[in-house]
């Protein structure tokens, strides 16, 4: 098994009080006002959003219902609490032998995920052990049990060099994510699974899509150089900031210059359009399309003037009306669908005229296991189970949305998965099906980068990208 390499410590400083300065501003722009925010309200919302998130609630959920004023600083701890959760709760089990109530239990864990390593920890370890007592005291659900909580976490930090290599050997403990998650990539993943594992465990980076039809890639560098931000190119519209940034301090961001967008993601809509022409009328369809992030893409890879015709498809109305904000904000128009993929009797002819796609993007709902990185609570929320479910769904609207494609078009299947039954397992049973599908030259799976060229990792994409499936494929006449 190779080995970690050395923790780096965090970029801010450490904090020795139980007091936290106001967080930095969140990507939504969300910021706290001046002045301090005690460090025990912040834990007691970490605790509580950890609760939420182990009854099967998602994290942005859990993070939406903290107050405004210290919902970043929750959110920052709360990710770093999930990236080492697995460590944890394998502390937790050294230090008591039975499991607490979910309320204490969720707390003491926050707690030991964020203290357990004095290199990465955001304060003090005794600061947090402190603070995580006192926010169990002033809790009513927590209050019984904040002696018992102080008993461990003071032990942990008379222990904790002998508490975490007795951990060490825990698989869990060392990845930070479940036993089936872990044996799944070094199923699919034999020479480069701990490099996917440690990928997912690091911060993405924020990447931009330049809408090139309000100014060019150069241009847009140009105005972030002269606000001190650095950015770097990756792909044909794409830019890497050197760290995340309020999207609402981009430049022209309000005005349709720019989306915030992964660069595997940016891959999608010119790998469709490619070689299409585009000066003739178009009928694209974009399958599961909320948030609206690849239609509008689609959109601007368009020239002006463009008879491209765009029908965005969504099963949920309230992420449905997200497309429309996304579209709004660039300038774009797209026909809006609150439909279901699979069921195409009940939009097709209604909406659509029966007349059938010449492309047709189906980003297909999946277990989002190659975005770990930015939605660090999906491997503790998903369960095995639920890949061969997916597995089923995507089978299901693959089949549905077929038979609307025209010979000669082109359909691209995409999912931000990196399991092999989401990907090339899917698409290899697809074709084994459809006699009519020719597979055109494809990524394939995109595995989740960490920036590290060094890295001996199987990818054909550049940039520092999440894990990303893509499968073109283009339909025989018959």
């Amino acid at each position: 098994m190779t080995s970690i390499p050395p923790r780096r410590s965090p970029p801010s400083a450490k904090h020795g009080r139980g007091v936290a300065p106001a967080p930095a501003p969140s990507s939504s722009g969300a910021v706290s006002p001046p002045g301090t925010v005690p460090l025990w309200q912040q834990m007691q919302q970490v605790g509580q959003a950890l609760q939420a998130i182990r009854g099967g609630r998602s994290g942005t959920a859990a993070v939406e219902a903290v107050e405004p004023r210290l919902r970043p600083g929750v959110q920052a701890l709360l990710f770093q609490v999930l990236r080492n959760l697995g460590r944890a709760e394998a502390l937790r089990a050294q230090l008591a032998a039975r499991k607490p109530a979910p309320a204490a239990d969720a707390l003491l864990c926050a707690a030991l995920a964020l203290a357990w390593d004095a290199n990465t920890a955001p304060y003090e370890p005794f600061t947090l052990v402190n603070q995580a007592v006192e926010a169990a005291k002033r809790a009513p659900a927590t209050r019984a049990q904040a002696s018992f909580m102080n008993a461990c976490l003071r032990r942990f930090l008379r222990e904790r060099d002998a508490l975490v290599q007795a951990t060490d050997a825990d698989p869990v403990a060392r990845w930070n994510h479940p036993a089936w998650w872990i044996q799944r990539l070094r199923k699919d993943y034999p020479e480069a699974w701990e490099q996917i594992l440690l990928a997912n465990n690091a911060h993405a980076p924020m990447a931009l899509r330049v809408n090139q039809q309000k100014c060019s890639l150069a241009q847009y560098q140009q105005a972030l150089s002269a606000i001190n931000l650095i950015a770097k190119q990756v792909g044909d519209c794409g830019l890497e900031l050197d760290h995340p940034v309020p999207v609402h301090t981009l430049p022209g961001f309000a005005e349709g210059w720019v989306s915030v967008q992964d660069t595997a993601a940016q891959q999608a809509a010119p790998m469709l359009l490619r070689g299409l022409d585009l000066s003739q009328p178009l009928r694209v369809l974009d399958a599961c399309a909320a948030p609206g992030g690849k239609t509008a893409h689609l959109l601007e890879q368009a020239p002006p003037g463009s008879p491209l015709h765009v029908t965005a498809l969504e099963v949920d109305a309230s992420r449905s009306a997200r497309i429309h904000d996304t579209l709004g904000r660039l300038g774009l128009h797209a026909q809006v669908l609150v439909a279901d993929a699979a069921e195409p009797d009940t939009w097709w002819r209604a909406h659509c005229g029966g007349a059938h796609f010449d492309a047709i993007l189906l980003d297909a709902p999946c277990t989002a296991s190659g975005i770990v990185r930015r939605h660090p609570d999906v491997r503790w929320l998903r369960r095995e189970s639920d890949i061969a479910q997916l597995a089923q769904l995507q089978a299901c609207i693959l089949a549905a949305l077929w038979p609307l494609l025209k010979p000669g078009g082109r359909m691209l299947y995409c999912t931000c998965s990196v399991f092999k039954a989401e990907g090339d397992v899917q698409m290899q049973t697809f074709l084994a099906h459809n006699k009519d599908a020719q597979l055109l030259p494809s990524p394939g799976h995109l595995i989740p980068r960490t920036g590290n060229k060094a890295e001996s990792v199987p990818d054909n994409s550049t940039g520092d990208h999440d894990g990303f499936f893509y499968a073109l494929l283009q339909k025989l006449a018959h």
